[in-house]
């Protein structure tokens, strides 16, 4: 490379960044501590002064949401249901169902026979939850929780509820929740993204996640989430190649950058920037991303408080315990997804195997977290997509049933970041398909989550093709019944 022509582009940029002071000494301080801002325009440093983030004191700094893919059943995770266990076999009442509309997979069934939970339910903590037996380790942080009982979605199908709890749509190419909240308040540390991605598979039929889920949608791209594998290298591609060092890696992204600089002047192209900043982020995470998932340090009171598991790479422990470690170390959003819960026959077994997998690692992470001073500034999040129905998808038999999808009414629970904790809020009826008291739609969860980190919902919004967009789209209220 030709030193005149790198000084040359290196000349561009230190004149970009002296041209910044007219912006305020905030935004220079902003560009000495953020490298990548160092490419940007003006135009996208004026945005960000503009949204002013966070709109208030927040709640909670990083969010871990462990999402059960499938959809776990509430009826036998956290809402009791005495008379479903009464009224075996017996039909569902048309008075109850009203006419609501069903799956194919459902909707030609001659009949509808309830079916209550197989498993055993016992109050806990002060709170006096009651929870499923299948959870003896959630069971005794239960005064830590802040159970949502009267979740209720739009979508009927998986990849449509799936992606609208993550999106705020039914439909692709719109930012993750992720997304968003890296796009508004970036990273705590400039050497990993804002933004993480894990996987695990458990034993019972899974759904598929796509990497739509995690998409950074119209926003620019270093908003998307990373996935980590179980591979050698938790980030694919990561790793220098075969005979180049780290000072060669670093000469060659200088002059990248360089070079880069020059078309930007030209062609004004943000995606150009945008490549550059993803460059530098991957040469910084080098060095980060190796001695976080690096598990072998953790003292034997960790492993044995998330089982053993937790040594073993793509296990949903292992990744529990590498999403505390992401947080601690400044990750703004974390996101587990768990496939397997998807128990439209054999629900019982089904469910036996995945509480198994995920009952002692989410406990765990909850105590981890607190016994580190993090808990109150990290929110925790647990649940599926949406519920299931009351009543028995095929044959029917007291300890082998199966459940269809219920947008309905179903559970979630949150812990630390700002809810009140030892909660159980709003109400399903006798029959647990419909909603009495306190309905929280899913636009709603996305308002609260996002209040929770200090962002007024209706204000972080990003204009594409002529609209403004954002996560709750039109719709969402801040549920403040929650907030501690």
């Amino acid at each position: 490379m030709d030193k005149e022509f790198l000084e040359q582009g290196l000349n561009h940029n230190r004149r970009k960044f002296l041209s910044r002071l007219s912006l305020g000494v905030g935004s220079v301080a902003l560009g000495s501590l953020l490298i990548p801002d160092l490419f940007s325009g003006k135009k996208e440093a004026e945005e960000s002064l503009m949204r002013a983030l966070p709109h208030f004191a927040p709640k909670a700094k990083r969010i871990i949401y462990l999402f059960q893919n499938g959809a776990p059943s509430q009826l036998e995770t956290f809402d009791y249901k005495p008379q479903l266990i009464k009224s075996f076999g017996q039909e569902l009442p048309d008075s109850i169902r009203m006419g609501q509309r069903l799956t194919g997979m459902t909707a030609g069934q001659d009949s509808f026979p309830l079916v209550g939970s197989y498993f055993e339910f016992n109050q806990y903590g002060q709170s006096r939850a009651w929870i499923s037996s299948l959870f003896p380790h959630l069971s005794a942080v239960v005064d830590d929780l802040c159970i949502v009982k009267s979740m209720h979605t739009e979508a009927i199908n998986h990849d449509p509820a799936l992606t609208f709890f993550q999106t705020g749509a039914q439909v692709g190419n719109r930012p993750s929740m992720g997304s968003w909240l890296s796009y508004g308040l970036g990273s705590e540390n400039e050497n990993l993204p804002a933004f993480c991605v894990l996987l695990s598979r458990g034993k019972g039929n899974g759904q598929g996640v796509y990497s739509k889920l995690w998409s950074s949608g119209f926003l620019d791209a270093r908003h998307q989430g990373v996935q980590f594998s179980n591979s050698e290298d938790p980030v694919l591609y990561l790793s220098d190649a075969e005979g180049v060092d780290k000072n060669q890696r670093r000469r060659m992204l200088d002059q990248l950058a360089a070079m880069n600089e020059l078309s930007y002047q030209e062609f004004n192209d943000p995606q150009i920037t945008t490549k550059v900043q993803q460059y530098e982020m991957a040469f910084r995470m080098q060095t980060a991303v190796p001695e976080i998932t690096d598990v072998s340090k953790e003292p034997d009171a960790v492993v044995k408080l998330y089982g053993p598991d937790c040594l073993v790479p793509g296990t949903y422990a292992a990744n529990c315990l590498l999403a505390r470690k992401l947080s601690e170390n400044g990750v703004r959003f974390v996101q587990l997804y768990h496939q397997g819960w998807d128990t439209h026959d054999n629900l019982p077994n089904q469910m036996i195997g995945q509480a198994k997998d995920v009952d002692q690692a989410s406990a765990a992470l909850i105590t981890d977290l607190k016994q580190r001073g993090l808990l109150d500034e990290t929110l925790v999040i647990w649940g599926g997509e949406f519920g299931r129905t009351n009543y028995c998808q095929g044959k029917i038999a007291p300890e082998n049933y199966g459940r269809d999808h219920h947008p309905r009414a179903f559970s979630i629970f949150m812990a630390g970041g700002g809810v009140k904790s030892g909660m159980v809020y709003g109400e399903t009826d006798d029959f647990g398909y419909n909603i009495q008291e306190n309905p929280v739609h899913v636009h709603d969860f996305q308002a609260t989550v996002m209040h929770l980190m200090g962002i007024d919902h209706e204000k972080l919004i990003y204009k594409h093709l002529g609209r403004r967009y954002r996560l709750t789209d039109v719709h969402g209220k801040v549920v403040n019944d929650l907030i501690a």
